[in-house]
């Protein structure tokens, strides 16, 4: 149960690797993903977190490597969300920024497309916030995948 099968720090190396690819997958791959799951988003997740599991742990059933693997990713997520808070480049880098999808009633189709938003997001966006397209002043896709919609003034 505490025997591993690989050295110590092998574990931390693997968990470091895995976590940073991942974490440039998910940013190249687009705030939609991130930020609304539809069910097809959690198959991906799921799907993600079994794929990888191997290349985490390295065929190391032990107790202590699966705790050392835990710690490094723990660890890693910290940093990376203190670097974020603390660089306002690193949060761009990491986090992205709003991106404006549409203005005074008109969505700016190519951008729309370009972050891969479908027409029932648009419709369900302004809905929540109340608003008829025309009453629409700005629409934004925030950095968490979330689109507002401010109303004309």
């Amino acid at each position: 149960m505490f025997d591993m099968d690989l050295p110590w720090w092998e574990f931390i190396v693997r968990g470091a690797v895995v976590y940073l690819v991942l974490l440039v997958m998910v940013r190249i791959s687009g705030r939609r993903t991130v930020g609304q799951f539809t069910p097809f988003d959690l198959l991906v997740v799921m799907l993600l977190s079994e794929a990888v599991s191997n290349s985490l742990s390295g065929g190391d059933d032990s107790l202590s490597g699966g705790l050392i693997i835990a710690a490094t990713l723990i660890v890693l997520n910290t940093a990376v969300a203190m670097m974020s808070a603390y660089s306002r480049r690193m949060s761009v880098l990491l986090d992205g920024t709003a991106v404006l999808i549409g203005r005074d009633g008109v969505f700016f189709d190519k951008v729309v497309q370009r972050c891969r938003i479908t027409a029932e997001d648009l419709d369900q966006a302004l809905r929540a916030a109340d608003c008829e397209r025309a009453d629409m002043g700005y629409a934004f896709l925030e950095a968490d995948g979330e689109i507002t919609i401010q109303k004309k003034k």
